[in-house]
């Protein structure tokens, strides 16, 4: 990732606090492709970062600049994948990691920070919920907060997703990006990429339309989206087996709603058997070990294939942003 280091937030003459993460392979799963009738369909696999989640890039970049600044202890709230990462950076830099799950977080997220020496508190409710106790409790300690959208490097790190996906392409962009939205950073990092890979010549012609996928138990996004709203109200009840979907009031809504009618893009929301149908059409057509997350894209690429905005011979990048090692309990439902 950090070969973009002088679009990044590193100082001159210093060293990010990398574990190694970016540069994910971008696969031609031409077997899937077949079955949905598509001649270019591609998957961009991110569970092959550290942690296992595309997570790894924004904290990358944001316990870098934290340790630049002279933070000591860094706070997140998190489902699960971010929380892995920031245990593991902060680990890496010699700082503290503080880090806030919903009390019904599986297990090995738990254990794998525990690993990385965090200390990990379970809070009732969701993620907004642990995100009031993360600020709650760490604010007078002067903690530093990576939350979402909370500190301005997180989203550059995940910018790099869409430099990759164009240098893998030869500097040109595919017609579309299917994107599994929680928080929305990497959204509107990759629309960030688009500006400023346009800004500095290496890419030119029409920048693909992003479609953002929830789950149809959690789809603040999908629904402002097709109200013509410009800001997403929290949703009510959020339940999906996707923990990294179950997001009901995503801080970037505003960002990427725009991203999304900028980009000529849409938003698309799917059933829970839908996403675990996708884990199984990855694994058993490509080898891709995805999350719910991931499995989420191939549900929405089937539909808006069906429904005609996705044509045969579109070139569209899906986004499997976490592994399925600790997601497979879910391959139990029906």
């Amino acid at each position: 990732m950090w070969r973009y280091s002088p679009v990044l937030p590193l100082e001159a003459g210093k060293a990010p606090v990398s574990l190694g993460e970016g540069w994910t392979p971008l696969f031609r799963a031409s077997r899937l492709g077949a079955v949905l009738g598509l001649s270019q369909l591609l998957v961009k696999d991110e569970a092959l970062n550290p942690t296992n989640s595309f997570k790894a890039r924004g904290m990358s970049t944001a316990v870098t600049r934290a340790h630049a600044l002279g933070a000591t202890t860094l706070a997140v709230p998190s489902a699960g994948n971010a929380a892995c990462a920031l245990a593991a950076y902060a680990a890496r830099a010699g700082l503290q990691a503080q880090v806030f799950m919903p009390q019904d977080v599986k297990t090995p997220f738990v254990r794998e920070c525990q690993l990385h020496g965090a200390d990990v508190t379970l809070v009732d409710g969701l993620i907004t919920d642990a995100g009031r106790v993360a600020t709650e409790r760490g604010r007078p300690l002067g903690w530093y907060d990576v939350s979402t959208l909370k500190e301005p490097f997180r989203v550059e790190g995940k910018k790099t997703m869409g430099y990759e996906i164009a240098e893998q392409l030869d500097w040109n962009w595919p017609d579309w990006i299917i994107y599994p939205t929680g928080g929305g950073t990497g959204i509107v990092g990759i629309w960030k990429a688009c500006e400023e890979l346009e800004q500095l010549g290496w890419v030119t012609g029409q920048r693909p339309g992003l479609i953002s996928v929830q789950a149809d138990g959690c789809a603040p996004i999908v629904r402002a989206f097709h109200a013509g709203a410009t800001t997403a109200e929290p949703w009510v009840d959020a339940s999906t087996v996707a923990d990294g979907l179950r997001v009901p009031a995503a801080v970037g809504d505003v960002l990427v709603l725009r991203a999304l009618r900028e980009s000529g893009g849409g938003a698309v929301s799917v059933s829970d058997d839908d996403m675990v149908q996708g884990m199984r059409d990855l694994g058993s057509h490509e080898g891709i070990g995805a999350a719910p997350e991931g499995g989420a894209t191939v549900a929405a690429l089937r539909r808006l294939v069906d429904e005609g905005m996705i044509h045969r011979n579109d070139r569209v990048v899906l986004l499997n942003t976490g592994g399925a090692l600790k997601y497979l309990d879910v391959l139990t439902r029906a």
